[in-house]
């Protein structure tokens, strides 16, 4: 809700003067900012990928405003990217897969979809044939079957991607927004920030527990998963990209802090 106006579906429960009913929509960009009020230079706070659904609440001028369906994120996109919402069938599980003009390597290259974005394709030979072009069977995954895997291993394919604010993607990507999309590609739904996902993620480990590969840590306003016992692995701002790192040195500089580590998590 915002101070004018509030989802119908919260009528119950909160009052606002005007309430709405969604309008369920997609994002139909490779990838689009989901901003803290209408306006290019706003603060983005997230972003919705390729074939992720959004729920329209209002439209005003070039701005839709509404929030995300995969984690109810609140924000404003620009109108102009979401279009019709269609079934997906496959996600990228690539940092990013190449979009080809047809079935084969050697054809000309019309677009980049980052891990996580969505798509219906159906299969053509050793590709999946997309509204857009043709995509390598290789750099996507199927969602007809429930995924599995390991999330630490999805978001060790994006070391070196750089640091964004408010990025979830291959093309850039924050601290909470990798570890979304590594657990959603592994079949765990997480919420966006890690203040959220400290609290509802996992079971803290005592204090005499050893940390293991996939369990995460929590700092004030940051989070990454444990490699192994002693490196994390993180998108950071101090090297500005996806890392990995002892975990002893991310503590190191954040000596200043009375409570550096917040949370030590695992998963089940």
């Amino acid at each position: 809700m915002r101070g004018d106006l509030a989802d119908l579906a919260l009528a119950d429960r909160l009052f606002a003067p005007h309430y709405a009913r969604s309008e369920l929509r997609a994002c139909h960009a490779v990838r689009a900012p989901l901003r803290a009020s209408p306006g290019n230079d706003a603060t983005a706070t997230s972003e919705i990928l390729r074939g992720e659904g959004f729920a329209v609440l209002d439209v005003t001028g070039n701005w839709a405003w509404g929030y995300s369906t995969h984690d109810h994120y609140v924000g404003y996109v620009p109108a102009e990217v979401l279009g019709p919402a269609q079934p997906s069938t496959h996600a990228v599980t690539a940092p990013a897969a190449i979009v080809f003009s047809g079935p084969d390597i050697k054809t000309r290259p019309v677009a980049r979809w980052p891990m996580g974005a969505r798509f219906a394709a159906t299969a053509d030979g050793a590709f999946l044939a997309t509204e857009g072009g043709w995509i390598h069977a290789r750099h996507a995954t199927s969602l007809a079957f429930p995924p599995a895997g390991d999330p630490v291993a999805i978001a060790e394919r994006l070391t070196g991607v750089p640091y964004l604010w408010g990025g979830r993607s291959g093309d850039g990507i924050d601290c909470s927004g990798l570890v979304q999309l590594a657990l959603g590609l592994a079949g765990i739904a997480a919420p966006r920030d890690s203040d959220q996902q400290r609290e509802s993620l996992g079971r803290s480990l005592a204090d005499d527990e050893p940390l293991a590969r996939g369990d995460l840590v929590f700092f004030p306003g940051h989070v990454g998963f444990m490699a192994d016992a002693q490196t994390l692995l993180h998108a950071n701002a101090y090297w500005m990209a996806v890392v990995a790192e002892p975990l002893a040195d991310v503590v190191a500089r954040l000596a200043d802090l009375p409570q550096p580590i917040l949370a030590r998590k695992r998963l089940p």
